[in-house]
């Protein structure tokens, strides 16, 4: 049976975001449709509004959200009716990539996530009227920017009864992203020391999981002197507020001459990226997880990368497994140790725009939109 929703519709490139109502039909036997609780706003949803990541449009963003299970496909497993879940990201989990279990790698992602249709080209969305005009949805398998989704079932993690749904969202993407980037991409061993590049909420999130790893040095590197004193109190052993070259001789002054072991930079800036590769010691690995436009390239001194043993990754979405990350870090932040409350503030969805305009104002670090308490 159609359900009808609210949905927060970008109808073009750097054009404003608007209230509309959808229908969506059942949910296919491989999908569920949730009702909505939360959805976290991303840096990619915001990539693709501008156009730094291209999208089609008119489309249904959100990609890091929460909810409640109201009707389940035939034949999805494991989730039912009135479950709480939380949806990542989506993947094909046929081809060689998914089997091989790096489903982040998926050989049909960026259509399934960025395309704003299943593989077919159906939507799962349509404008509410009498003509039923497709609105591009399914983004990252969810489009829960909306009051209802129709998500494919291998976005979804089932969470504990009376999980905080809008606390939770960010570890769809952003959460989930920062800490594998360390764990999974980089496989960070205990003790290591390690520089992030950005403090935003991908950036933090590997400052918390670089501390769950017992890292003896924690750098973070910034503009921002506030995201810095947060970073600080999450676990950050030192703060570098630069964007300048210096931030090379600062790291490995702090690194006793030679370097920092591991890196991660998480803003996508080449001069952030070519100065994390420079700051990295012998043998050090660096990985880069913040998006960029297609044909973003940066500068390798390739004789020192080689003699030197340096490594640098790609990373997305943090190499994770969403059903194996988010209950390790939902376990993590209930002993404490990933303090999601220090960088989530929550907005009724009616006031979306100051979310976004405290998201860019650097005033919020993880701003989540509420639909229901």
């Amino acid at each position: 049976m159609p359900q009808t929703a609210r949905a927060l519709v970008a109808s073009a490139k750097d054009g404003p975001l608007q209230f509309k109502d959808v229908v969506l039909e059942s949910p296919r036997p491989d999908e569920v449709l949730i009702e909505v609780h939360a959805s976290g706003i991303c840096h990619g949803d915001i990539a693709c509004i501008t156009g730094k990541i291209p999208v089609p449009f008119p489309i249904v963003l959100g990609h890091e959200g929460t909810g409640v299970v109201k009707e389940v496909g035939s034949e999805v497993r494991g989730i039912e009716a009135g479950d709480s879940v939380i949806a990542s990201f989506n993947a094909c989990k046929s081809c060689d990539l998914c089997l091989r279990g790096v489903p982040a790698y998926c050989q049909n992602f960026l259509p399934l996530n960025f395309g704003g249709s299943r593989l077919d080209g159906s939507v799962t969305m349509s404008a509410a009227g009498d003509k039923r005009q497709p609105i591009q949805s399914n983004f990252f398998g969810q489009s829960t920017f909306a009051s209802f989704a129709i998500v494919n079932a291998c976005c979804l993690v089932k969470l504990p009864e009376k999980a905080p749904l809008a606390l939770y969202a960010p570890l769809g993407c952003a959460m989930l992203t920062g800490a594998g980037a360390l764990l999974n991409t980089l496989n960070m061993p205990r003790g290591a020391s390690v520089a992030v590049f950005g403090t935003g909420s991908v950036g933090m999130a590997a400052i918390m999981a670089a501390k769950i790893q017992g890292s003896r040095i924690i750098i973070g590197v910034d503009i921002d002197e506030g995201r810095l004193e947060i970073a600080k109190s999450l676990g950050a052993t030192h703060i570098l507020k630069t964007s300048g070259p210096e931030v090379v001789d600062q790291i490995k002054a702090i690194c006793d001459g030679d370097g920092v072991q591991y890196a991660v930079d998480c803003t996508g800036v080449p001069v952030v990226v070519e100065r994390m590769i420079k700051a990295l010691g012998n043998a050090g690995k660096a990985a880069s997880c913040g998006a960029a436009p297609p044909g973003t390239k940066v500068s390798v001194d390739i004789f020192e990368h080689i003699t030197r043993g340096k490594q640098y990754f790609g990373c997305n979405l943090g190499d994770s497994i969403p059903q194996q990350i988010i209950p390790f870090l939902i376990k993590q932040h209930s002993e404490g140790n990933f303090p999601l409350e220090r960088i989530v503030k929550t907005y009724n969805i009616d006031d979306w725009e100051l979310a976004l305009e405290d998201m860019h104002s650097g005033t919020v670090i993880k701003p989540v939109l509420v639909w229901r308490e």
